[in-house]
C-alpha cells in the first residue's frame, strides 16, 4: 500500500472514529433527555442517533478490511467494501426512518384524538435539540471535506447522514418551540418530519454506493481526463471503447485505442505505456489501467494488442 493509500484511509478512520465518538454521546443525551423531558420529537432523533452508532461501528469494520491487499481471489484488492459499507449505512437509515414515521404517526394521532394526554416538552429537551443542530453542522462540513479528499464512498455517506442529523435536530427544535407554546401535537408532527428527511437521505446513500456496485458508467469529468490524455500522446487516432471499474475510491480503466497500421508491435506498445504514464499523472485514485490496441484499419479483434 502506498503512502498516499495509506494517508486517505487514516483521514476515513478518523472521520468514522469522530462520528461514533458524536453520536454515541448525542444518543445518549437526546434518548434520555426526550424521555424525561416529554419530547417524541428529541426522542426520534435520539432513536437516529442511536442506529447511527450501530452502523458506525460496521463501517469501521469494514473500512479496516478494505485495506487487506489483493490476493488470488481479489487481484483488484478489497476497496468494493467501501461502497458495501456505504450501502449498509443507506439500509440503516431507511430503517430508522419508517420506525420514526410510524411512531411519530401513531402519536399526533393519539394526541388530535384524545386518547393520549399532552405533556409539555421540558426546556433541556429544547437545549438539546439545538446543541445538536451545532455540533452536526460542524461534523457536516468535517467530514464532507475528508469525503472530498479521499474519494471514499463510505465516508461520503457519513457526511450525507450528518447532514441529514442537521435538517432532523431543527425539526425536532422547532416542534419542540411549538409544543412549549402550547401546540403539543406539534412536537411528534416534527418527529415524523424528521423520519421523511431521515428517508430521502437514505435512498440517495443507496442510489449512490449501488451505483458504484453496478459499474455505472464514467463520469462526463472522468471522460474529460481521459480524452484530454489520449490527444496528449502521440500515435493514438482514435479511442474505440473506455469502460471504468470503481473499487471503493480506486479506478480502473480499460482502453481500446486505434493505431497507424504501419506500427510494429513494439511501437504499438509504446504508444500504448506512454498513454498509461499520462492517466496516472492526470487522474487521482487511478489503481490501474489497461490499454488494448489494434490497427485502424483493421476489425478490433484481429489484431490483439497488449
Amino acid at each position: 500500500m502506498n503512502r498516499a493509500s495509506e494517508h486517505s484511509d487514516k483521514r476515513s478512520l478518523q472521520a468514522v472514529n469522530l462520528a461514533l465518538f458524536a453520536n454515541a454521546g448525542l444518543a445518549a443525551l437526546k434518548t434520555s433527555v426526550g424521555i424525561l423531558g416529554h419530547s417524541p420529537a428529541l426522542l426520534a432523533d435520539g432513536i437516529n442517533s442511536t442506529s447511527d452508532v450501530a452502523y458506525g461501528i460496521i463501517v469501521k469494520v469494514y473500512i479496516r478490511l478494505a485495506r487487506k491487499p489483493a490476493d488470488d481471489e481479489h487481484p483488484y484488492g478489497h476497496r468494493q467494501l467501501e461502497s458495501i459499507a456505504a450501502l449498509i449505512i443507506g439500509a440503516f437509515v431507511l430503517t430508522t426512518a419508517v420506525a420514526i414515521f410510524w411512531d411519530a404517526a401513531n402519536e399526533v394521532y393519539d394526541l388530535l384524538s384524545g386518547e393520549a394526554a399532552s405533556a409539555r416538552a421540558s426546556l433541556g429537551a429544547q437545549f438539546a435539540a439545538l446543541f445538536t443542530v451545532g455540533l452536526k453542522i460542524w461534523l457536516s462540513r468535517k467530514t464532507r471535506r475528508i469525503a472530498r479528499q479521499t474519494g471514499n464512498p463510505a465516508v461520503n455517506a457519513l457526511a450525507y447522514d450528518h447532514r441529514n442529523d442537521i435538517f432532523s435536530a431543527a425539526a425536532a427544535s422547532l416542534g419542540i418551540f411549538l409544543a412549549r407554546s402550547g401546540y403539543a401535537w406539534f412536537d411528534p408532527l416534527a418527529g415524523a418530519l424528521v423520519a421523511l428527511v431521515i428517508l430521502r437521505t437514505g435512498l440517495e446513500i443507496l442510489r449512490e454506493s449501488s451505483g458504484d456496485l453496478m459499474d455505472t458508467v464514467p463520469t462526463a469529468e472522468l471522460r474529460i481526463k481521459v480524452e484530454a490524455s489520449v490527444a496528449g500522446t502521440p500515435g493514438i487516432l482514435a479511442v474505440e471503447e473506455m469502460q471504468a471499474h470503481r473499487f471503493g475510491p480506486y479506478i480502473v480503466l480499460n482502453l481500446t485505442i486505434a493505431v497507424d497500421g504501419a506500427m510494429t508491435v513494439a511501437e504499438g506498445d509504446a504508444v500504448s505505456a506512454r498513454l498509461e504514464r499520462a492517466l496516472h499523472r492526470e487522474i487521482d485514485l487511478l489503481e490501474r489501467v489497461h490499454v488494448h490496441y489494434h490497427p485502424l484499419s483493421a476489425s478490433p479483434a484481429s489484431h490483439p494488442g497488449s
